[in-house]
């Protein structure tokens, strides 16, 4: 983790899932759920470690632009109600990630690593209560970004 400024940046490599536990602050609550409600959860999250991905994996499986994640320990996560399933996916690098989402319309939850080991939960600020909160702090696989992701400010709304 580095300084600048006011604001604290995170580099995702820094949140290792053997070294997130010790390293990070986890000052906010969090909960949230899947679009129908079945699936309920409630989390403590360093707000300083969200981030954006834009691999191809996260543009396929979002089915948008790319994804905004905010990592947690597994242990700072409790599922309040639901059962989720999961879709295992091996992506190109040949890493396994277990894509955890709602059984009834999809909703997706969170990714994490498989086998064993301590896992870090990557979990989808979209389906945060607290989304508005989360001000992504780093970019990852931004080689893989769309074009015109760098003009999205000048978009008129």
């Amino acid at each position: 983790m580095t300084e600048h400024g006011p604001h604290r940046f995170v580099r995702w490599q820094d949140v290792r899932a053997d070294a997130i536990a010790t390293t990070r602050e986890y000052t906010m609550k969090v909960d949230g759920g899947c679009h129908c409600g079945s699936i309920t959860f409630e989390a403590e999250i360093d707000p300083d470690a969200v981030g954006i991905c834009h691999c191809t994996d996260c543009l396929r499986l979002s089915g948008t632009a790319f994804r905004v994640v905010v990592r947690t320990p597994e242990d700072r996560f409790a599922l309040v109600s639901g059962a989720p399933r999961t879709y295992v996916k091996t992506a190109e690098s040949g890493a396994r990630r277990a894509q955890v989402f709602c059984p009834e319309y999809g909703s997706q939850i969170y990714a994490t690593s498989t086998g064993d080991g301590p896992k870090v939960l990557s979990l989808r600020t979209g389906s945060l209560n607290q989304r508005d909160r989360l001000k992504p702090r780093v970019q990852i696989w931004r080689r893989s970004a769309l074009a015109w992701i760098g003009e999205i400010g000048s978009i008129p709304a």
